[in-house]
């Protein structure tokens, strides 16, 4: 028998008959974690069954690695459907991935499941699961695929395989009674899988078009042991506590009105103030970078976005035309092409360059009503938007400083934990999705990455979500429950420029195409809200609070200098309010303190006498007495400041 030689990361190499399984050299060597789950050969993710036919090296990995995780999360989607199917055999299964700590899977239902037909699923799942049974996989022609599905009824796995290319290899998982379509890998056996909760179900549609059959989605999630698993959930709770929808009814801050239309936000005064304080953050670090602001129309000639390549590649994520004298006109859905039109407008010569614009234009996408969410998906936005026009020797200083412009977001924000994504292009789509000119791409992909490696900057790669003019940056964050959110682009474009004659005179007289950088470190006013309500549960900074102070009068007779004392605050631009209702002082407390008011200001006898205040920190017992004049002065300090409480 032909041996092998397999270099076990963490332990060495040792020596091995070929066709031994990682599940075999597992069992059989010491040092390796026995919680591992999956592994990698070679760097790519394999079954602990497969065969190893080749010198290789494997990594095992546990539930406590990414990749470990993901494969748990997918192995108990399929653990979920099996289950679900026992129950409930007239049911269809569609898709099941995994995402960030949690997965989902979506059926074809007759009627859809109730709270208490997930409960009867995860119990059914915990049998599954005392049942050990082992997950095998394989691979079928897609002849064989084919009449296996369709003797089984599944016409959603029939409408998939003849999606696929022929020359696509496929392959099934089978668990006892069940077998899924998938491309794996997956856990051993069902046994593995101890510790998941089913969280919640709704509606989504087949392929995510609204036009297609209805499917009941179900969210769940796993861990490899309890604790974590109680982790999660009860972060999970206190992500209910700070859903950016509750606390922006409970504060006034923003509404929806189906008079107006869905995912179009309609921003109260309080919800405004935030939106102004982050506009002038936003200009004020523009001013330093040497930005330009310009202010764009709302709509625009289909002819532009033609020029643009917007109507060949995002044309279902923008408004149907409006026909204006004969001519189809276009809601904006971005800014770009209009930015090229004003650098156009007068020439440019290699002095002129950096150029960068600005604007916080509203812009407008389609966005299908089933995706809709609270501010996270809407259908009208301000975009923190800007376009760096630049030379190839000026590409990595600008983009790397746009870079440096998140980081000094994130600190003003207490965002501790992020994440950039070099997104690039997917050859398979050259021509379709993306432009199709596979050397610049290769080029411009090369230039990004060397100019994050050359800056120190930590990134990740994503093959496939490039836009279709160039690779970008996209920027995850976390909040401080550890909710992941995606807020930032910093995006290359190397093909627009050029469809818009845009050019500059270089030191020797010729006509060259600049690179443009398209940017929006905040990326809109309406998700980046959102991320900052569920970041602070509301408990927004003081100079980003919507009402700053409020004065509380503790009888109808201090009204007077509780008013005087607002003059004076509001003179000096802090936001301010007397709160002048003949309640009980305790009953005024608790009522500011549910509006999450920073600064309560409590004016009674003495204070009137002393010319004083006694401040009071929300949530915070101890009580300081001051002069107007120290208060005044303590409290600009911290908004001039834009301190963010520890």
């Amino acid at each position: 028998m032909t041996n092998i030689s397999i270099n076990i990361v963490g332990i060495g190499t040792e020596t091995y008959p070929s066709g031994t399984t990682p599940l075999e050299i597992l069992s059989s060597t010491k040092g390796i974690s026995k919680d591992t789950l999956i592994c990698k050969v070679d760097k790519v993710l394999t079954d602990l069954s497969a065969s190893l036919t080749s010198d290789a090296t494997v990594q095992f990995l546990d539930g406590k690695s990414k990749d470990g995780h993901n494969v748990l999360l997918h192995s108990t989607a399929h653990l979920m459907a099996q289950a679900a199917k026992r129950l409930y055999p007239k049911t269809k299964v569609t898709i099941g991935p995994y995402l960030e700590n949690r997965f989902y899977y979506d059926f074809d239902v007759e009627t859809p499941f109730t709270d208490e037909d997930l409960l009867k699923i995860e119990e059914e799942m915990l049998k599954i699961s005392q049942e050990n049974i082992d997950i095998i996989h394989h691979t079928k022609s897609r002849e064989d695929a084919l009449e296996f599905f369709k003797k089984i009824g599944e016409d959603y796995k029939i409408e998939i395989i003849n999606d696929l290319d022929e020359s696509e290899v496929l392959k099934v998982y089978t668990q006892g009674d069940f077998t899924d379509l998938c491309r794996g890998p997956h856990v051993p056996s069902t046994g593995v899988i101890q510790h998941f909760k089913l969280l919640s179900s709704s509606a989504a549609y087949w392929r995510g078009d609204e036009n297609n059959q209805t499917l009941q989605r179900v969210y769940g999630t796993s861990f490899t042991n309890a604790k974590d698993l109680k982790k999660y959930l009860l972060m999970l709770e206190e992500q209910k506590k700070r859903d950016h929808r509750k606390i922006g009814k409970e504060l006034d801050l923003y509404f929806h009105d189906e008079e107006v239309g869905p995912g179009l936000p309609l921003w109260t005064p309080n919800g405004a103030v935030m939106i102004d304080e982050i506009e002038a953050l936003a200009k004020e670090k523009e001013d330093l970078g040497g930005y330009k602001r310009v202010r764009t129309p709302h709509i625009t000639k289909g002819s532009l976005y033609e020029r643009s390549g917007h109507l060949e590649h995002y044309i279902s994520s923008m408004y149907p035309a409006m026909d204006v004298d004969g001519t189809d006109y276009y809601m904006k859905p971005m800014n770009c092409p209009h930015h090229h039109k004003i650098y156009a407008n007068t020439p440019k010569s290699y002095r002129d360059l950096p150029y960068r614009l600005s604007e916080y234009g509203t812009c407008y996408r389609y966005e299908k009503s089933g995706e809709l969410f609270g501010l996270m998906r809407v259908r009208s936005m301000q975009m923190n938007d800007a376009h760096i026009y630049c030379t190839e020797d000026q590409f990595k200083e600008e983009f790397i400083a746009v870079c440096n412009m998140y980081m000094e977001y994130f600190k003003i924000f207490g965002i501790e934990k992020y994440e950039m994504r070099l997104s690039l292009h997917d050859p398979k789509g050259l021509g379709k999705k993306y432009i199709n000119n596979p050397e610049l791409w290769k080029k411009t992909e090369d230039d990004v990455r060397n100019a994050l490696v050359g800056a120190g900057l930590k990134f990740t790669e994503s093959v496939g979500d490039a836009a279709f003019y160039g690779p970008k940056i996209d920027v995850q964050v976390w909040s401080a429950i550890g909710k992941e959110f995606s807020l930032a682009t910093n995006q290359v474009d190397f093909a627009v420029p050029e469809r818009f004659n845009l050019t500059y005179k270089d030191a020797d007289g010729h006509s060259k195409t600049p690179l443009c950088i398209h940017r929006a470190p905040l990326g809109t006013h309406e998700r980046f809200i959102g991320f900052l309500i569920e970041h602070f549960g509301g408990n927004f900074p003081l100079w980003l609070a919507p009402r700053q102070v409020t004065i509380l009068p503790v009888s109808d007779k201090f009204n007077d200098y509780a008013h005087s004392v607002c003059e004076s605050l509001k003179s000096n631009g802090i936001r301010v309010e007397v709160d002048s209702r003949s309640e009980k002082i305790g009953s005024k407390i608790r009522d500011a303190e549910m509006q999450k008011v920073n600064i309560m200001v409590i004016v009674g006898e003495k204070e009137v006498e002393d010319k004083t205040l006694t401040i009071r920190r929300r949530f915070i017992k101890q009580q300081q007495t001051v002069s107007l004049e120290d208060f005044s002065n303590e409290i600009i300090d911290e908004i001039n400041d834009r301190r963010v409480p520890n």
